[in-house]
């Protein structure tokens, strides 16, 4: 696998846990250390705010996909090496896809779980084949991450979950996949 973009997928507010931005800081700074393309959903908010910035702040390279309805609410980032701003959240979505050759999903609300089951979805009806990487800080996708064994365990999933999902701990450990 050659990686030289990566989606990044997570909130738009910080959560309660410091090291979820401590975490996203450091992810962003390690990949525009790599000379990764850093492609995330094009807001200055939250941990949207903090991975864009550390990248930014390290002369990465940051694309951000934002949908007409949200530029405002997320506050569109207009710092960013390219900023598109497309009609609608399946625009980003298909975008944010195209232009990845990898995903690695921080923490984050709805928005953030539904571009991952989305990306799941497609990796087992083959229509990518991607590798999706959770960065687990603190523990925070420990019930998800138990629920989609269940899932596998219960004989719903056509393939082995960890075929295309990747535990991290430290945003570190993306270093052994680039």
């Amino acid at each position: 696998m050659s990686i030289r973009s990566v989606a990044v997928f997570c909130g738009s507010k910080s959560g309660t846990h410091p090291i979820f931005e401590i975490h996203s800081r450091h992810l962003g700074e390690l990949l525009a250390s790599h000379g990764l393309t850093l492609i995330y959903g094009g807001g200055n908010k939250g941990l949207m705010a903090a991975v864009a910035n550390a990248a930014l702040e390290k002369n990465g390279k940051v694309i951000g996909i934002i949908p007409t309805v949200l530029a405002a609410w997320e506050h569109q980032h207009n710092g960013l090496t390219e900023l598109h701003i497309v009609e609608n959240m399946h625009a980003r979505k298909k975008m944010l896809y195209e232009k990845c050759d990898a995903a690695i999903i921080l923490p984050g609300g709805y928005g953030t779980l539904d571009e991952l089951f989305e990306m799941l979805t497609w990796n087992q009806l083959r229509i990518h084949h991607k590798e999706i990487f959770f960065l687990n800080s603190a523990g925070f996708y420990d019930h998800l991450l138990a629920h989609i064994k269940r899932m596998d365990d219960e004989n719903f999933l056509y393939s082995h979950p960890l075929e295309h999902l990747i535990h991290l701990n430290e945003p570190k450990d993306f270093l052994q996949y680039i």
